[in-house]
C-alpha cells in the first residue's frame, strides 16, 4: 500500500494534538490526526479537570460551544488544603476569578471534532508503531484494525503522551532534542468518577490534601454531586498503591457514603521541567510529550493548547519555505521556553526541595503559611512576598522550621534567577549550549541549597 501523503501528521488527538491539528488545518495544510482510541472512546483520558477557563485557551477552535457542551462546574470559587494531622481545612478565596471543572471525555471529544470541522483528517483505531526516517522524521508507520499504514508528512507532531513511543523510535543522534529524560521524572496518577447520593457541601471548591508520599490526593466536583477523585506520587518515591490509599481516604468522608463509581482510569504525567529542546529536523514534540505540565500540579491542558498552536505555526512556516530543519522549527522552542516554560522550570525547584522531605514536615510549614501566599507560590509565577507583620506572625507559627524556610526562601531567589535564563533562551540552536551551561550552573547551586540529588 502506498503512503498517504500529507503536510503534517500530528501523533494524539489530546490537548495537544487537537489543537495543533486544527490550527494547522485553518491555516490550510493537509493534516492527519492519528488517535489510538476508537470513535467512541475518543476523549477519554484521565485528567483532574479542573481549569480556570476558555480565557487560557487560543482562539483557533469554537471555545463557546467547548464551554457550552463541556464545562459542567463553572462555579469555582476557592480552594481547600486539608490538614490530615490536625483535621484542620484552609479555605482560599479566588477572589472576582473563578474556575471550572469539565466532563474531560466531552470536553476531548468536542477537541476532535473542532480538528475535523477545520478539515484534519481525524483517523481513529490507528496506532502509531515507528518512524520513518532519514536524517529527517518524514513520517509515521501505524496500524489499524491489524493493516499496516504509512503516514507520509513534511513534519511530525508527536502528540503523543507521555514517555512517547515515538521517542524511543526515533534517532536524536546529532539534534538538540532532550533525551535526558527517565521513569522518576514523572508522576503515576489514578481517579474515578464517583457519584454520591447528595450535593457536597464544598461544591464550589477544588480540594486537595496531601498523600502519605510527595503528591496529593484531590476531590473536583464537576456537579454538586458527580466528583472527580484521585490522587497522584513522584515515581522517585517508594512505590504506593494508589487505588487503596484512594479507597481509605473515600471510607473516612462521610459524604461518599452510598457512592457509586462511574469510570476509572490511571495515567503518567511528566513532574519535570519542559524539555530544552522539542525539535529535530521534521519533528516536534507537543504537550506531555514534551514535558509541557506543572510539575507541582499536574496541571497541563493550557500550556498544552498554546503548545500545538505554536508548533502548527512554526510547522507552517516551516513548510512554505521549504525547509524542516531543526534550524527552521527552532521559533517553537523559544516560544514555549519563555512563556509558560519558565514559570514550570521555576516550579520544578520546588518539587526537587520537597523531595527531600518528609510529608508530615511539608504539611506542618503549609500549615503555616498565610493562604494567599501559598496560592501565589503554587501560581503561575511561582514566587510569593509578605508584609513584615505576616513574616513575624508566620516565623513564629513555623517556631522549628526555620532552618528549612530559610532553604526555601533562597530556592524562591533561584526560581527567579532561573526564569531569567529562560527569558534570555536562544533565539538560534547556535547559542543553546551556552544557555544550558548557564542553567546548569544555576541547578547545581539548587542542588547543594537543598540537599537533593540530581534530578537531570
Amino acid at each position: 500500500m502506498p503512503p498517504e501523503t500529507y503536510d503534517i501528521a500530528v501523533v494524539g488527538g489530546g490537548t495537544a494534538g487537537c489543537f495543533a491539528a486544527a490550527t494547522a488545518a485553518r491555516d490550510g495544510l493537509d493534516v492527519a490526526l492519528l488517535e489510538r482510541k476508537s470513535a467512541s472512546e475518543g476523549g477519554h483520558i484521565a485528567c483532574g479537570d479542573a481549569i480556570k477557563g476558555t480565557s487560557t485557551f487560543p482562539d483557533v477552535i469554537d471555545l463557546e460551544y467547548l464551554r457550552e457542551e463541556s464545562f459542567t462546574n463553572e462555579n469555582i470559587r476557592r480552594a481547600r488544603f486539608e490538614n490530615p494531622k490536625t483535621g484542620e481545612n484552609l479555605d482560599i478565596g479566588f477572589g472576582d476569578a473563578s474556575g471550572a471543572v469539565v466532563d474531560r471525555k466531552r470536553y476531548g471529544e468536542i477537541l476532535l471534532e473542532e480538528a475535523d470541522r477545520a478539515g484534519a483528517d481525524v483517523h481513529y483505531d490507528t496506532v502509531v508503531q515507528d518512524v520513518v526516517q532519514n536524517g529527517a522524521v518524514t513520517g509515521v508507520t501505524a496500524t489499524t484494525h491489524g493493516s499496516v499504514r504509512e503516514f507520509e508528512a513534511d513534519i511530525v507532531v508527536d502528540a503523543a503522551g507521555s514517555l512517547s513511543l515515538l521517542q524511543d523510535r526515533a534517532d536524536f543522534e546529532g539534534t538538540t532534542f532532550d533525551t535526558n529524560v527517565n521513569y522518576q521524572q514523572f508522576c503515576s496518577a489514578y481517579r474515578e468518577i464517583v457519584e454520591v447520593p447528595e450535593p457536597v457541601e464544598w461544591h464550589d471548591a477544588i480540594v486537595f490534601k496531601p498523600a502519605s508520599e510527595l503528591g496529593y490526593l484531590w476531590y473536583f466536583p464537576r456537579t454538586p454531586t458527580e466528583i472527580n477523585v484521585g490522587l497522584g506520587f513522584q515515581m522517585n518515591k517508594p512505590p504506593m498503591k494508589l487505588v487503596e490509599e484512594l479507597k481509605r481516604d473515600l471510607r473516612n468522608r462521610p459524604e461518599f457514603e452510598g457512592a457509586t463509581v462511574k469510570d476509572k482510569l490511571g495515567a503518567a504525567l511528566p513532574t519535570r521541567r519542559p524539555y530544552d529542546s522539542a525539535v529535530a529536523p521534521g519533528y516536534i514534540a507537543v504537550g506531555d510529550a514534551a514535558g509541557h505540565v506543572n510539575p507541582c500540579t499536574g496541571g497541563g491542558i493550557p500550556g498544552a493548547a498554546k503548545a500545538g498552536v505554536w508548533a502548527a505555526e512554526v510547522a507552517a512556516d516551516a513548510i512554505a519555505d521549504g525547509d524542516t530543519s531543526e534550524r527552521a522549527l527552532w521559533e517553537y522552542n523559544r516560544r514555549v521556553q519563555t512563556d509558560f516554560g519558565k514559570r514550570f522550570a521555576a516550579m520544578d525547584l520546588y518539587n526537587i526541595w520537597g523531595g527531600t522531605h518528609d510529608v508530615d514536615e511539608l504539611v506542618d510549614i503549609i500549615s503555616a503559611m498565610p493562604g494567599q501566599q501559598l496560592v501565589d507560590a503554587l501560581g503561575a509565577d511561582g514566587t510569593t512576598s509578605m508584609s513584615w507583620p505576616l513574616k513575624i506572625r508566620t516565623a513564629l507559627e513555623t517556631f522549628g522550621h526555620w532552618r528549612t524556610l530559610f532553604r526555601v526562601k533562597k530556592l524562591n531567589d533561584l526560581a527567579g534567577e532561573l526564569k531569567t535564563i529562560y527569558e534570555d533562551y536562544p533565539t538560534t540552536p547556535d547559542g543553546f549550549a551556552d544557555w544550558q551551561s548557564r542553567r546548569d550552573d544555576l541547578m547545581e547551586t539548587v542542588y547543594d541549597v537543598t540537599g537533593a540529588e540530581p534530578k537531570y
